[in-house]
């Protein structure tokens, strides 16, 4: 199978813009143009072959070893260009979406593409609340009062948790790579109504059952991590030349974010996503840019002790770390090392943004 060009979805909210029209060369007569969803089996915005096809038709071998693995397929990647700001909202556990939603819950990274001056994000509350405080807060249009908002600029990524409230505002454009869901909890709209007349649905009461309502801090992922879980894997890459190698265990979506170039000789521009399928092999991106690529990938925590040192290591499938984490040690007997080893893990995955849910198989602590 070849790689191809991805054709997207489109949405039209009421706070979209014509950005990925004019600027990235979408081609829709949707308008506003809210969302590309670029990569998606989702029944809500499916997208497309070069051929017109549904990418869901492709053989489960062009997803990879590690996708059949989910009996949902686990991710879904989109554009988003806000024209102007989107509701405050959150996203529930795949543990409360599964029961109450048919539905995986979301967890998403964002890749700030661009950004206006000015421009930000709610992100979270920025001290420990509670759900009687919060409810009291949207009934009194006052919810941002309690959140963090953080100014953003192009290059830069943030994790979010499902529990999390957060909201896009105004001016930004940006690359989501979200598990394969399309619930959303709006807790607040600004009022606004749509074309009809008519306020949107709000979900105070369920949005408040899923709302993590500690203080949210902020940490940033490793140097060109997008996003880690194991319902999807975004590194960002500049190029000038460089090869890439899709394994028989995952697909690849490259997305280009800045520039443009080729991939294997096709020539794309900022805003296009080409499909890899697993198994493909060697494939060489060249040109002057940088690119967004999107797997599903497997996770473990190997443990090793040198002399002294104490070393915790996040890899993927292919052997790649992307964490590490290491202590000396002193004089000390088994049982502190297993500790040790303990609080290496915990400060691995912090790091990292995942959990123990996120790993293939949980790290083997053991006393030395």
């Amino acid at each position: 199978m070849s790689i191809f060009k991805l054709v997207p979805a489109f949405k039209n909210y009421l706070w979209g813009g014509q950005k990925l029209v004019e600027k990235y060369g979408k081609k829709t007569e949707v308008t506003p143009v809210a969302e590309s969803w670029e990569l998606s089996l989702h029944p809500d915005g499916p997208s497309l072959t070069e051929d017109g096809a549904f990418l869901s038709s492709l053989p489960e071998e062009a997803f990879g070893k590690n996708v059949s693995s989910f009996e949902i397929f686990p991710v879904l990647i989109k554009f988003i260009d806000a024209n102007g700001s989107l509701s405050i909202q959150v996203h529930p556990s795949d543990e409360y979406a599964l029961k109450n939603e048919n539905s995986l819950g979301k967890t998403e990274t964002w890749y700030i593409v661009e950004a206006e001056e000015g421009a930000g994000i709610y992100l979270g509350f920025d001290r420990k609340t509670d759900k009687e405080e919060f409810k009291k807060a949207v009934a009194e249009c006052r919810l941002t009062e309690l959140l963090n908002f953080y100014n953003v600029r192009a290059g830069e990524s943030y994790f979010i948790p499902s529990g999390t409230v957060h909201a896009i505002c105004k001016g930004c454009l940006i690359l989501e790579i979200q598990q394969n869901s399309n619930i959303t909890y709006r807790v607040y709209d600004y009022d606004r109504v749509d074309a009809n007349g008519n306020k949107r649905m709000l979900h105070v009461d369920k949005a408040a059952e899923v709302t993590n309502t500690e203080k949210f801090v902020l940490e940033r992922l490793p140097k060109n991590v997008v996003g880690l879980s194991k319902y999807f894997t975004a590194v960002k890459y500049a190029f000038k030349k460089k090869t890439f190698f899709a394994d028989e265990n995952s697909f690849e979506c490259v997305t280009c974010v800045k520039g443009g170039g080729s991939i294997d000789g096709r020539p794309f521009s900022v805003g296009d996503s080409f499909f890899v399928p697993a198994g493909y092999g060697k494939y060489v991106v060249e040109g002057d840019g940088e690119v967004v690529i999107t797997s599903v990938r497997r996770y473990h925590i190997d443990i090793e002790r040198k002399d002294l040192k104490l070393t915790a290591r996040l890899s993927d499938d292919r052997g790649r770390i992307y964490v590490k984490s290491t202590k000396t040690l002193g004089a000390i007997d088994g049982p502190t090392i297993a500790e040790y080893s303990e609080k290496l893990v915990s400060a691995v995955l912090k790091k990292a943004k995942m959990s123990y849910s996120d790993l293939e198989r949980a790290p083997e602590i053991v006393a030395f």
